[in-house]
């Protein structure tokens, strides 16, 4: 059993909406949402009613603001209960009580203040004023360069990185954090053209170069069936990156893309 409640204004506030299983119409019970609070199971929730428009996966905790879900607007109509995950948030949370950490460092090789983290983190500002070397103890991370988790994005697992050209970082700056769940199994479906039309190959593992494997010199959508996973702009994993998460995506802004060009896709793990 899942719970979920929905709150009409940030922090909790305001009218609100309690929900336990899939919903296909929230209209009628909000006229608008700036706050979630998921209890138990996770979810994808979803800009339009009947399981429509922009998505977005939530696993337990507190999301003050639409930012924290990544969200882009105030509306959420419809929400769905994850069948096969249902377990996936009281995991995570037993995982985090036995380790799984990222300590920031604002010096090179693990010097200097350092700030330990083992969630989610929409802004890291008041802890460091700079990034120079990251710790990942365990799990597997999103980092990026702004607050709310905007702005370039870099996808560490477990190791040591003692300087940020580790991370293929362009700077000191690291201002958000995503613990990325564990998943033990991958599947997407890519398409050469918007809104899943034209060829299409089903991937459930890393491809270094799409352009080598399948002939494919841009990617316009993407269906994630199963697991999270890591685009790279270009092959051998290196370039711009992007979190996928299970979902839709139709067109390539809607993965914080400014072009279709996909040179290599990584599955979002602990291990290669």
């Amino acid at each position: 059993m899942g719970k979920i409640t929905f709150y009409e204004d940030r922090g909790f506030q305001g009218r609100h909406y309690e929900c336990s299983s899939d919903h296909s119409n929230l209209q009628p019970y909000l006229g608008r949402c700036n706050s979630v609070r998921v209890d138990s199971g996770c979810w994808m929730i979803y800009e339009q009613p009947n399981y429509l428009g922009p998505q977005y996966f939530l696993r337990r905790g507190d999301y003050p603001d639409y930012q924290q879900w990544m969200g882009l607007s105030d509306s959420v109509r419809s929400c769905r209960l994850i069948p096969h995950v249902v377990g996936l948030a009281s995991l995570l949370a037993a995982v985090d009580s036995t380790g799984v950490q990222i300590t920031f460092y604002e010096d090179r090789g693990f010097q200097g203040r350092h700030y330990e983290c083992s969630s989610d983190h929409s802004n890291l500002q008041p802890y460091f004023s700079r990034c120079n070397s990251i710790r990942v103890d365990s799990g597997c991370w999103m980092i990026y360069e702004q607050p709310n988790f905007q702005g370039p994005q870099y996808f560490l697992r477990r190791g040591d990185y003692p300087d940020y050209q580790q991370w293929m970082g362009l700077n000191d700056s690291i201002r958000s954090c995503r613990l990325i769940p564990h998943t033990s199994s991958h599947r997407l479906r890519i398409y050469e053209r918007e809104d899943y039309r034209g060829q299409m190959v089903e991937i459930t593992e890393d491809c270094s170069s799409l352009h080598e494997r399948f002939h494919f010199s841009e990617i316009h959508s993407f269906n994630v069936l199963e697991g999270w996973w890591v685009l790279y702009e270009m092959p051998n994993y290196r370039g711009r990156q992007y979190l996928l998460r299970p979902g839709d995506y139709r067109r390539y802004h809607e993965w914080g893309a400014v072009d279709a060009r996909v040179g290599s896709l990584r599955r979002a793990v602990d291990f290669y």
